[in-house]
Order: structure tokens, then C-alpha cells, then sequence
């Protein structure tokens, strides 16, 4: 389902040029065997790993504040740059990536198309100054679980941490009434799934993934992905968030509540 979150303020507004820095190396020496940081985060069970991706150091630090004061979140990596995300998201293959849209070197978008594309478990979170129908459309078309504003507060960032982890869609307040009327067909009559597509559709709009949609109708994976790619290509999208922002706006499905 479609989780909306309400506007208010997470981050103070920066107070001057930031200078960019790589994230340094972690790892773990002396007090016994050299362990991984990968191997340590792995081991801890019902974390939520996150990686924070944003050329601005303050909003780094206070991501990283705001969600290491949750026992069940923890911040295994930061980086300034798209390159360095990618690498990040390689080594540590975290559960959720948090994702400006403006960075040096590869965009957020662009960084978000190659996450999805090779890590398709890992799900990103855009986090952007920017909310202009432009960018929050090219992150969902890129694979992007979610859309905030970095005006969101912070209690409202970590609820939406979690939910994408657990596979929800968020959309900031605002953001989801906007694509809904963006997204409107209009004079195109009723868009022709089968009844299969349509409870692909549905499974999809609970944020189930593919394997977890597949043990719910019976069905492989592979016919599950089959189905999906179906169903964007019918609604005319490129995301599983997009198909289901479409498919509520064209009464496809409903929602409980007014978004």
C-alpha cells in the first residue's frame, strides 16, 4: 500500500559550502580475529542496515543521529558521491539506501536505476530538496521504494525506513496527491487486465516482493516477474510503485484512505 507521510522539518538548513569527503574505510582490528564490518552487520539480527547517500556532510550526521537512536536501525555506510554508493551497496549490501537526487558524478536517479537493477532486494528511499514532479517521477521509473522531502521530521523518516524495508511504497504527503493527478488517463476506457494481473496488481500495492507474491498465489517467481512485466507494460509504467500510484488513480484499486 501507498503510505503517505505528513510534511514538517528534519533537517536545519545548511549555513554554508560543505566540502566533499570520500567515507573511509572501516574495519575492525586487534581485541582478537579480524572481523568485516559486513560480517558484523550481518550477524546482528532484526536490523535494519542503512546506507546514507548525500554530498552534504550535516545532512549525513544528522541522518545518521536521527536513526542510530532507534535500536532496530543502523547506519553501516555513507557517501558523498554516486560511484562511492555503488560501491557501498556492493560490499555492504544493505537493506534500504537513502538517496539524495543531487550528487557529483552520477545522479541519484541514475544511482537508483543501477541499485535496483543489480541489488533488486535493496530498497531505496529518495531523500531530496527537490520534489518537482520531474525527479519524484524519474526515481519511481528508476525503482525507487519511496519519495520524502528533507523538510520530513525525523520521526517521520524512520517510519519510513521501516516501512520500506518491510516492502510498503511511501510518498510524502503532497507528492502522492500530485502523481495521482498526474498519472490520470483521461478517455481511455478500462485498462484490460486479466484477473491473474489484477491480484499481482493488489499483492503489489501491500508491498509484497516477488517471492513473497509467489508463495501467496502459488505461482514461480519467474511467472510472478512474467506477470509484473505485464502489468507495467499495459498500465504503460516502469515501476511497481508507478503501476500501483496509476492503477488507484484509474480505480483500479482502492485505498483506505483519502490519498
Amino acid at each position: 500500500m501507498i503510505r503517505p507521510i505528513d510534511d514538517g522539518a528534519l533537517y536545519p538548513r545548511p549555513m554554508g559550502v560543505f566540502r566533499q569527503s570520500t567515507p573511509p574505510v572501516h574495519s575492525e582490528k586487534a581485541r582478537g580475529p579480524t572481523r568485516s564490518l559486513l560480517t558484523m552487520v550481518v550477524m546482528e539480527p532484526g536490523v535494519i542496515r542503512v546506507i546514507v547517500v548525500d554530498d552534504h556532510a550535516l545532512h549525513r550526521d544528522g541522518t545518521r543521529q536521527i536513526l542510530e537512536a532507534h535500536h532496530d536501525l543502523q547506519v553501516v555506510g555513507e557517501a558523498a558521491s554516486g560511484e562511492v554508493a555503488l560501491a557501498l551497496v556492493n560490499q555492504l549490501h544493505p537493506d534500504v539506501v537513502l538517496m539524495d537526487i543531487r550528487l557529483p558524478g552520477m545522479n541519484g536517479v541514475e544511482v537508483t536505476r543501477a541499485v535496483t537493477r543489480d541489488h533488486p532486494d535493496v530498497r531505496v528511499l529518495m531523500v531530496s530538496a527537490y520534489d518537482e514532479d520531474v525527479y519524484v517521477r524519474g526515481a519511481l521509473e528508476a525503482g525507487a521504494a519511496g519519495y520524502l522531502r528533507k523538510t520530513a521530521p525525523g520521526k517521520e523518516l524512520v517510519e519510513a525506513v521501516r516501512a520500506v524495508a518491510g516492502g510498503a511504497t511511501v510518498l510524502q504527503s503532497g507528492l502522492t496527491a500530485r502523481l495521482l493527478i498526474s498519472s490520470r488517463q483521461p478517455e481511455q476506457g478500462p485498462i484490460p487486465l486479466t484477473e491473474r494481473e489484477l491480484a499481482v496488481l493488489k499483492l503489489l500495492a501491500e508491498g509484497l516482493h516477488n517471492r513473497e507474491l509467489a508463495a501467496r498465489l502459488g505461482i514461480s517467481p519467474r511467472t510472478v516477474e512474467r506477470h509484473c512485466a505485464s502489468v507495467y507494460a499495459k498500465l504503460g509504467v516502469g515501476s511497481r510503485t508507478e503501476a500501483v500510484v496509476l492503477a488507484i488513480s484509474t480505480k483500479l484499486l482502492t485505498v483506505g484512505d483519502d490519498q
